[in-house]
């Protein structure tokens, strides 16, 4: 199923509506890596002027997701696969820092909740819903975040992920059934870690998980993150 496009936003806060609307297609593979951004089209896509689209695509372009070219506007960033390596490399230490505060808030009522979202990941790998798998693993991992109760280390992860989620998709998308199913229960082995209480397995579990996506990255990427 083609990702969603773009849909009319009301005048609430609009900057901030056209900006998220933009950043969950660009993040969920509706805009390519490299695609034009064409302020006039997209002003027209949403029913809007094209000052709250002119100030959403800055927003963005400060988050990474969007790159403005000189006299020609704006497309969606590429990522090129030094790019990749960074962001990773950058993550697992984040991450890692995710798995240690998650770890000191741990409740079973977490763990259940976590679990949930693993027994429904299988399930979607085994029917082969790569879209509800993606979708799942987005919330498991925004859940372990919630955990952390650390605002600016939430902000930072989130916007690392951001810029790579189209690439794990279309990495998803791409995994034969046995790898779907591995992928969905290394979920289930990243909460056996956290929840061992050992700093130490929860750390390696975690830059194995965000390693093991790198991995997926590389080996799925476009033409324009290579």
């Amino acid at each position: 199923m083609p990702a969603p496009r773009l849909q009319p936003v009301d005048d609430k806060n609009l900057a901030d509506r056209v900006a998220d609307q933009l950043r969950e297609t660009i993040q969920s593979g509706g805009y390519a890596p490299g695609e034009r951004l064409v302020e006039r089209r997209l002003a027209s896509e949403l029913g809007v002027s094209h000052i709250p689209v002119r100030e959403a695509l800055t927003r963005l372009t400060e988050e990474g997701l969007v790159e403005r070219l000189p006299r020609r506007g704006c497309r969606v960033a590429a990522v090129s696969a030094k790019d990749l390596r960074d962001l990773s490399s950058l993550r697992v230490l984040l991450e890692q820092y995710v798995a240690e505060r998650a770890q000191e808030n741990w409740t079973p009522r977490a763990e259940r909740s976590l679990r949930e979202l693993v027994a429904q990941m299988e399930a979607a790998a085994d029917r082969g819903d790569t879209s509800r798998l993606s979708d799942l693993d987005v919330r498991f991992h925004e859940q372990l975040w919630a955990l952390t109760d650390h605002e600016i280390l939430v902000d930072l992860v989130s916007q690392l992920r951001g810029r790579i989620s189209g690439f794990l998709r279309a990495a998803t998308n791409a995994l034969e059934p046995e790898a779907l199913r591995a992928h969905a229960a290394s979920h289930g082995e990243l909460i056996d870690a956290i929840a061992s209480g050992k700093s130490g397995k929860a750390r390696r579990a975690m830059a194995k998980h965000v390693e093991d996506a790198a991995k997926r990255l590389q080996e799925n990427a476009p033409p324009e993150a290579g």
